[in-house]
């Protein structure tokens, strides 16, 4: 793994509180894994964003290096690498993964009112 794309990874997670690397992006995932877990950050309210490493094949593999985890999507937050929804689900049921997300962004998640006509 070039020293170039290793820098390049880890400024893209310090630049986000959430950051999933899946297979296509957030308005047109690639997998249903990838939809998956755009789905389940959907459901918390913060902001978040999906890196394709479909169009990068250089950085799946250095991503998988780094992380020492196959498959995609693969989860940072707050810099830290978590897995998948695999790993997530259930820390979301235990409510340990609202503390994280509360302590990564220092506040209850914005709320959202959907407003029907």
């Amino acid at each position: 793994m070039s020293e170039q794309l290793k820098h390049e990874i880890e400024a893209e997670v310090g630049a986000n509180k959430i950051l999933v690397y899946g297979k296509g992006t957030k308005d047109a995932p690639r997998c249903g894994f990838t939809l998956e877990t755009i789905q389940f950050f959907n459901n918390f309210g913060y902001p978040f964003e999906v890196v394709d490493v479909l169009e990068n094949m250089p950085k799946r593999e250095a991503l998988s290096q780094m992380t020492d985890w196959p498959t995609l999507p693969k989860v940072f937050i707050d810099g830290t690498f978590y897995g998948d929804t695999d790993v997530l689900g259930p820390m979301a049921e235990k409510g340990e993964l609202q503390t994280i997300l509360k302590n990564a962004f220092g506040s209850e998640a914005p709320k959202t009112t959907i407003q029907l006509r």
